[in-house]
């Protein structure tokens, strides 16, 4: 019985630090529900990259289609469903990622990411090899205007390179603060909240599109 007890509490501690985590985003007018900062936390997560491959997980743009190419490309490689596609495949998901005023479009002999075979006519995602750093972002805030939203992220490292050890970096690959690999994702974010102005933040516009949400524009902090 003190066993079960002992779960329900740990059990609820997490579930406690789960709600603190999403209400540190949400604005003080209340506008924005913890839903909308769920869906948020999502779409980034979507279009995050990893700057071993990109350079910058997020690079800074005032519009989608003056954005790094490469990242351009290796988001929308990142969430298609099958390594084997198609040129209208690759454009459709380009849409619903950045909205109908994306206009890029990929060249018709493939490109760093993506492999084109003239026999099958088809593209074939190209291979990625990551390191055992783990590019991550925390919702910092959101603003709600209409069917829009400013949204202000703590860009950090998850550094994996030791054993049984996280070390949490910035940008500029300087050491904040280490945790067991048994520890919570909670009690990095906190770490990072804690200590929010050693790290790189930007700011971010997305805004509603039919059902999807789809960034404007990124600029740092």
């Amino acid at each position: 019985m003190k066993k079960m007890l002992v779960i329900i509490v740990i059990l609820a501690m997490i579930l406690v630090s789960m709600i603190i985590y999403k209400n540190i985003a949400i604005n003080k007018n209340k506008s924005v529900n913890v839903q909308e900062v769920e869906q948020i936390e999502e779409y980034i997560s979507k279009i995050y990259m990893w700057k071993e491959i990109t350079k910058e997980a997020l690079p800074t743009f005032e519009n989608i289609n003056n954005a790094n190419e490469l990242w351009v490309w290796e988001v929308i490689k990142k969430n298609l469903d099958t390594y084997e596609t198609t040129y209208e495949e690759i454009q459709q998901k380009g849409k619903e990622l950045f909205g109908e005023k994306f206009e890029r479009q990929i060249p018709k002999e493939g490109n760093d990411s993506f492999y084109y075979d003239k026999e099958s006519n088809k593209y074939l995602a190209t291979e990625i090899v990551l390191d055992e750093e783990e590019d991550s972002f925390l919702l910092k805030d959101i603003e709600k205007e209409g069917e829009k939203y400013k949204v202000k992220i703590i860009e950090y490292i998850e550094d994996y390179s030791e054993e049984n050890k996280v070390i949490i970096r910035n940008l500029q690959e300087e050491e904040i603060g280490r945790v067991s690999t048994s520890d919570s994702e909670t009690k990095i974010k906190e770490i990072v909240k804690n200590n929010k102005e050693r790290f790189s933040q930007k700011n971010i516009e997305i805004k509603k599109e039919k059902d999807n949400l789809v960034i404007e524009k990124v600029n740092k902090e």
